[in-house]
């Protein structure tokens, strides 16, 4: 892949526009979770260490495009840049106010209160594009949105290239979806078959072992032909499931299914829980967690790999006591000797919460981007810098 990066480009004296992902969680207008501005902050003092004016765009949720909507607004996050760097970061609200002098700093004002930015209008990437010099695209977490800001301003800009953070997250997908030391295993959880299904398929062919979780293992396990109670599933991708497990039969690959599960009438905190084997599921109880016959099993499989990809917890872990399976095996894997990358914000929240995360081979900024990635999509940010390459 030939991708200029920002470490290769002569920037002192000039202007660099840096598209970041800065799309936090807000609760009663402050911020709830600062990791995606600190992810973001590395590149920057890197820009301005080297004699750069930096001005930085980014999106924060849903507002109206092309209006202003004071909950979207991006002062909480320039105040919160401004603490971490260690210096004002001020907050312009137009696109010709946005100048930055060498080790200057600033911060462009919602992208999404721009009209066109979606829809990735060519006037407005222009405009995004002429802002700087050279023109960053570090937002990983957006690169599979073709927007005027994280595409098309990418081909309109004098110099474009990828950032820090953008080429870490490309060279450890790389490592897992190129050429991946071997045996490599997939983990693969979550809610829903049909979000994942291409996911799965393109797996598939790629690895040594794939491992479902969640509800995805119980259309899985529907599939097989066991009874999942009010679990749960997807009745109308049974077919499906039974197309991936005669693939992976044939491919001669490991998909094991849970023998063990755990089970309660419903989904709530301080529910009795019980462990059941997988054709002992009452009808009015719901498949929440797998079984610890289940965590040995996937245990042994993993302990073989070299490679493992973590995309979804195996259970409802966020609600007690249906979190032993996913706490499981991230210990384990934070334990293991394998490369381990773990994408998806589920599966992110997960080893942050057990405070394993700085044990992973590398954890992704990206949710949606990292699933595209793994589905063996061509993000468009990255055809971009490619095309510029």
């Amino acid at each position: 892949m030939s991708i200029k990066e920002l470490k290769d480009i002569e920037i002192k004296g000039k202007t660099v526009v840096v598209r970041q992902d800065l799309n936090v969680p807000m609760k009663n207008g402050a911020i709830s979770n600062d990791k995606r501005i600190r992810a973001a902050v590395p590149t920057l003092r890197e820009a301005i260490s080297r004699g750069a004016g930096v001005v930085v765009l980014s999106h924060l949720g849903r507002p109206t495009e092309g209006q202003y909507e004071e909950q979207f607004s991006l002062k909480p996050v320039a105040a919160r840049l401004s603490e971490l760097l260690g210096q004002p970061v001020p907050l312009v609200k137009e696109i010709a106010q946005a100048a930055a002098a060498p080790g200057q700093c600033v911060l462009l004002e919602n992208v999404r209160f721009f009209k066109g930015e979606k829809k990735n209008d060519p006037e407005l990437a222009g405009k995004f594009a002429a802002m700087g010099d050279v023109y960053v695209m570090d937002a990983f977490g957006a690169a599979h949105r073709a927007h005027a800001s994280t595409e098309g301003a990418v081909r309109r800009a004098p110099v474009a290239c990828a950032g820090p953070l953008m080429a870490a997250e490309l060279t450890a997908f790389a490592r897992v979806l190129d050429n991946p030391e071997r045996p490599i295993a997939a983990v693969i959880g979550g809610a829903k078959v049909s979000t994942k299904l291409a996911l799965l398929e393109n797996l598939l062919s790629k690895v040594d072992c794939l491992i479902v979780g969640g509800g995805i293992a119980n259309t899985f396990l529907a599939a097989a032909g066991f009874k999942v109670g009010t679990s749960l599933y997807e009745p109308d991708l049974l077919a499906e499931a039974r197309k991936i497990m005669d693939k992976a039969n044939s491919l001669g690959r490991d998909l094991p299914l849970p023998v063990d599960v755990v089970t309660a009438a419903e989904l709530a905190p301080g529910q009795k829980a019980v462990t059941r084997d997988v054709g002992a599921v009452p009808d009015d109880e719901m498949i929440l967690d797998i079984g610890p016959k289940t965590v040995r099993l996937y245990e042994g499989l993993l302990d073989r790999a070299a490679t493992v990809v973590w995309n979804g917890p195996v259970g409802a872990f966020e609600t007690a006591p249906f979190g032993a399976g996913t706490r499981a095996l991230a210990q384990n894997l934070a334990d293991s000797k394998a490369f381990v990358v773990v994408g998806g914000g589920d599966s992110v929240a997960a080893v942050e919460d057990y405070g394993l995360a700085d044990k992973m081979g590398y954890i992704s900024t990206g949710g949606g981007a990292s699933l595209e990635l793994l589905e063996g999509k061509l993000l468009p940010s990255v055809a971009a810098l490619q095309d510029r390459g």
